[in-house]
């Protein structure tokens, strides 16, 4: 310390260091004074000055989307248990639709066994007769047993044809019967409960006159109608007129 420099002065400078040095001891202070009270932040408006609300357009729009999505996906639903009852049905009514079919061929064939023997022949020899008994029981319980099925042939003879049940092979001229009538049964046809499982081979007729019931309906019309010239039909009622005041009297002028 010089002679110059007085207590005051030291005292003086000494007081600027001493606050420098208690800001640097404690920076969390400093830190504190710095940051706002949060509470004291406003809150952001939008330009109107409110707080932003939800679109209820774009709600209610997804809302309805939704609820169309779940309604599309309930009835697909019930689409496919409704079809899956179906087949399950189908399945058991005519699971056994193909065995039946290759059945009918092995009855046709006995069939067509029982018909390559004569009665003659068959009263000429008892082995033959008593062959052909057993055969014909083995044909009626094949019948018996696709009845019980829900197999039934197909009455074809003398019916009108039908693309549904029949299968035409040839036409045969027949002028006594009306054209499209089933005069000739080549293979017998069957139906497996209401759906068809072989149709019936036949031979159809042509050539033959119109069916019956056409031809009252093409006479009624004949006779209900009038004819084209009313002057015909005046001149017939004036035909029939009674011109003589007795009867005969206008036969004796002639005469």
């Amino acid at each position: 310390m010089t002679p110059e420099e007085s207590p005051a002065d030291n005292k003086e400078n000494s007081e600027p260091e001493t606050e420098a040095n208690e800001q640097e001891a404690d920076p969390a202070a400093a830190d504190t004074e710095a940051v706002p009270d949060s509470e004291s932040v406003p809150e952001p408006e939008d330009a109107e000055g409110e707080p932003d609300a939800p679109d209820m357009e774009a709600l209610e729009a997804e809302v309805a989307d939704l609820n169309d999505k779940l309604l599309r996906a309930l009835a697909e639903t019930e689409n496919i248990r409704r079809r899956a009852e179906r087949d399950k049905g189908d399945a058991s009514k005519y699971a056994i639709a193909n065995f039946a079919r290759e059945m009918l061929s092995v009855g046709d064939n006995l069939r067509r066994a029982l018909g390559t023997v004569e009665a003659d022949v068959r009263k000429e020899n008892a082995v033959i007769e008593q062959l052909m008994v057993g055969l014909e029981m083995t044909d009626r319980e094949i019948q018996n047993t696709i009845e019980r099925f829900g197999i039934k042939d197909i009455e074809a003879m003398g019916e009108k044809f039908d693309h549904n049940l029949h299968e035409a092979m040839f036409e045969i001229d027949d002028p006594t019967k009306p054209a499209g009538t089933v005069v000739q049964v080549v293979e017998t046809g069957y139906v497996l409960k209401d759906r068809l499982l072989r149709p019936a081979k036949v031979g159809v007729s042509k050539g033959g006159p119109a069916p019956a019931k056409d031809a009252p309906a093409e006479a009624a019309a004949t006779d209900a109608a009038p004819p084209d010239d009313p002057s015909e039909q005046k001149e017939g009622q004036v035909a029939y007129e009674d011109k003589g005041g007795e009867p005969g009297a206008q036969l004796d002028e002639e005469l």
